[in-house]
């Protein structure tokens, strides 16, 4: 048998997302080269408060993020300048070291020198290996957990001694490493989960990263300060994290070139296209680098029900959505965007453009209204047909100037799609779970690696098959 190289493989099967990764503007001040020194504060912004701390049961950013400066992971992504982009190397983080004996056994060494932050009910004691066992064995049986199949390959957890754990697959993983390093595996402390169980209370919040969460005001502000008992020696330099909470892109640009805030404005740190120009005269000498941004689109039907069992209804929605008109005028991109299939192009040689899909997956991403009509024709519906389309504004208003022109896009191919705007905190907890009647639209998380972006989605056992794949 001939083999596939990976990107021969992924050439072979254009999926029908719906998607293509804007071109972000990520703003740095230009500095000379100096030694870092203690103090100060980092501030940032977010768009919405927190869904509680817990990282076993959303897929919600808004939750992951003030996770990132408060808890660890046994392994974690490296980051920074000497980061390729397009590559996630994967580096220790509680870990000290690990070893892999065969294919299914991984052996982690831990760090003896990391201690849980120095609040009740934990108190600052050492972290164990019991503790790194207990928290992977509740993210593989607490219910609900929608990242679970990150590690269903794990067939058990043993513990060798007090700094030794030992995990054991049912089979081979090419990316079991990186699943480890995933956001939803923050290692969480048991008495935690004894004394708050849902983890939505502030002093809830407790692990063995940098900075220790002190206070959240609700729709103003997270406060962390400084954790100094943190692992890592000399670090972190700052006293303190701020993440400011505003909903107003307008505001929080306002803010950062006040320099009320030190980290650009929106989601993942960026700046919108369509305000570097005014960044760039207010911030003289300002720096831009740009990137694929692995931020992607999704809209999704219930494939078990009328008229989305068709195929051709669902390639007519395909076809009726054009990616021009989504990202030429989006205050993200104004133009500038990678048409990509299932895996974004931020993952570099594990996305295959659009243009070098298989003709029968370029076919599916081409903008064609009238054969979008002729196949909804086909299928029994040449008047078009209603539906409803479950979405939320808690991504902002630039997403939901993506979902407008979907909607404008259908309907000149004779869909007309009504929207259901959910709350936030409604829309994680019901649509991203398949809660909804027909459609929905929104954003797909963030991966390193691409299996996620494929079996999430599409695997009949995944508890993300929000569609109903199931082939």
């Amino acid at each position: 048998m001939a083999s596939l190289t990976r990107r021969e493989l992924l050439k072979t099967s254009g999926g029908a997302l719906l998607a293509a990764t804007a071109l972000a503007a990520l703003t740095v001040e230009p500095v000379a080269a100096q030694t870092p020194r203690r103090g100060g504060v980092f501030r940032l912004a977010m768009q919405l408060d927190p869904q509680g701390f817990d990282p076993h049961a959303t897929v919600s950013f808004v939750t992951m993020i003030p996770l990132s400066f408060s808890h660890s992971r046994l392994v974690k992504v490296k980051a920074g300048p000497s980061v390729k982009p397009g590559t996630y190397p994967i580096e220790p983080d509680v870990a000290e070291s690990w070893t892999r004996s065969n294919d299914t056994t991984y052996v982690f060494k831990l760090r003896k020198d990391v201690r849980w932050h120095n609040k009740p009910p934990v108190n600052g004691r050492e972290l164990t290996a019991d503790d790194v066992k207990y928290t992977y064995d509740r993210f593989l049986t607490i219910a609900g957990n929608p990242n679970r199949q990150f590690l269903e390959s794990v067939d058990r957890i043993d513990v060798l001694d007090r700094h030794t754990v030992r995990f054991v697959l049912k089979e081979p993983s090419a990316w079991f490493l990186d699943m480890l390093a995933s956001t939803a595996t923050w290692l969480v402390a048991r008495e935690c989960i004894e004394k708050f169980g849902d983890l939505k209370r502030v002093e809830s919040a407790i692990g063995t990263g940098p900075w220790m969460l002190e206070r959240w005001e609700p729709n103003v502000r997270l406060v962390f300060v400084r954790n100094p008992n943190y692992f890592v020696p000399g670090l972190p330099y700052a006293d303190g994290v701020e993440i400011l909470l505003d909903r107003d892109p307008s505001s929080r640009l306002a803010s950062w070139l006040g320099g009320k805030i030190d980290f650009a404005p929106e989601y993942q740190m960026v700046v919108r296209r369509l305000d570097l120009d005014v960044a760039r005269r207010q911030k003289p000498g300002l720096q831009s680098v740009e990137y694929p941004w692995p931020v992607m689109g999704l809209t999704g039907f219930k494939l078990n029900r009328e008229p989305f069992k068709d195929v051709r209804v669902r390639r007519a929605l395909s076809r009726a959505t054009s990616l021009a008109d989504i990202f030429d005028g989006n205050a993200f991109s104004l133009g500038h965007y990678v048409a990509q299939g299932v895996v974004p192009a931020a993952l570099g040689e594990w996305s295959v453009p659009i243009d070098q899909l298989g003709p029968e997956g370029r076919k599916d991403y081409r903008f064609d209204t009238a054969d979008a009509k002729r196949l909804l024709a086909a299928a029994g519906y040449p008047n078009g047909f209603k539906t409803t389309v479950d979405t939320t504004a808690g991504f902002g208003p630039d997403f939901m100037d993506y979902v407008q022109v979907l909607v404008r896009n259908w309907k000149d191919a004779g869909i007309d799609a009504e929207l259901n705007v959910k709350e936030y905190g409604a829309y994680v907890s019901t649509t991203v779970f398949g809660k909804f009647d027909k459609m929905m639209a929104g954003l797909r998380a963030i991966f390193t690696q691409p299996d996620s972006y494929l079996a999430q989605l599409f695997l009949p056992e995944s508890p993300l098959n929000i569609l109903g794949v199931n082939d």
